[in-house]
């Protein structure tokens, strides 16, 4: 049995968004790369706060839309969640210490990605949100064995009760 690269949720309420992300947690303990994408109000910085709070993250998880960074440690893991909509140039990025940020155990957690051209690495899986109404649509895209891996898990653990198709 071949694992599916995407996942796709429709309709979807707030909860079970954040069931999805809660779900998604658990695997990332190994750190990666994960681009949240949508448009101004699709649930990127909601999926990111669920996330953070299923991984153990226990301080006030702040929107980076001003700082552009807010960083978390849980374990020996570093996470770096970066809000990319106020950058107008890839350039930009270079002061914010990319390198620094993915040097040991991390996971980056990127909204507006696209604003970064190609300065940041590779995803190992893509989350786009967009409107359904009042609810939300959430399609998962694996960028990489790891994020094939993170899908299978997420799979896994939540079956298909969240109206969930490959």
């Amino acid at each position: 049995m071949t694992v599916p690269d995407t996942l796709a949720f429709r309709a979807i309420d707030e909860a079970a968004l954040n069931k999805v992300a809660a779900g998604l947690a658990a695997g990332l303990r190994d750190g990666g790369v994960l681009h949240l994408r949508g448009e101004l109000g699709a649930g990127k910085t909601t999926f990111a706060r669920a996330l953070l709070g299923a991984m153990g993250v226990g301080a006030r998880i702040k929107s980076p839309t001003y700082s552009l960074i807010e960083s978390y440690v849980t374990g020996d893991l570093a996470v770096h969640h970066l809000d990319l909509y106020r950058i107008a140039d890839p350039g930009e990025l270079e002061w914010l210490g990319l390198a620094d940020l993915t040097a040991g155990l991390h996971l980056l957690l990127v909204e507006w990605p696209e604003r970064a051209a190609r300065a940041l690495p590779s995803p190992d899986l893509v989350v786009s949100l967009a409107h359904a109404g009042g609810k939300r649509d959430a399609v998962l895209a694996a960028g990489s064995p790891r994020g094939v891996d993170w899908l299978r898990r997420l799979r896994k653990g939540i079956g298909s009760g969240e109206n969930a198709s490959a």
